[in-house]
């Protein structure tokens, strides 16, 4: 993608526009759908020339912010990042490749985790660091049983 054509004229209409021409009514709905897809892959899907990451996450926190949402948002992300750095699954042993990987998905999380929700999100990387998940744990989507527990809804 070039990224100076995702920038061009009105993205956040072209973005919505999109959306609604692969039938789903917002794009919370439209990333529920894939909900291990990366952002990149989200972007391309809806414009991979002229459509960025980036702008997928504004149009998705948005959307979670008027909808209450924010946590699910979170959780959510989660799960693309996790999917992104272990397709496979959590790792069996956190030896230093796995760890540093660990540390890499995990860091990007809170990356892009709101402000609102990063002390939360950096307990959940304490706790899942001193007590890892079982090897493989995979979660599909935003409503995993163990992400629910790490990460309840709290919005208002």
């Amino acid at each position: 993608m070039t990224d100076g054509l995702a920038w061009q004229g009105n993205w956040k209409a072209r973005l919505y526009e999109r959306v609604r021409e692969r039938g789903y009514e917002s794009l919370t709905a439209f990333a529920d759908a894939r909900p291990t897809a990366s952002l990149v892959a989200l972007a391309e899907e809806l414009g991979p020339d002229d459509i960025a990451g980036v702008q997928v996450f504004s149009g998705l926190v948005a959307e979670a912010e008027r909808n209450n949402q924010v946590t699910r948002l979170v959780r959510g992300q989660f799960v693309r990042e996790l999917c992104t750095h272990f397709p496979e699954g959590w790792p069996a042993e956190l030896d230093d490749a796995n760890r540093f990987e660990v540390a890499h998905a995990l860091g990007s999380w809170i990356a892009f985790t709101p402000e609102t929700h990063k002390e939360r999100a950096k307990q959940v990387r304490t706790a899942l660091l001193a007590n890892p998940p079982p090897p493989g744990w995979r979660p599909l989507g935003p409503k995993d049983e163990l992400l629910r527990m790490l990460l309840p809804d709290k919005d208002a």
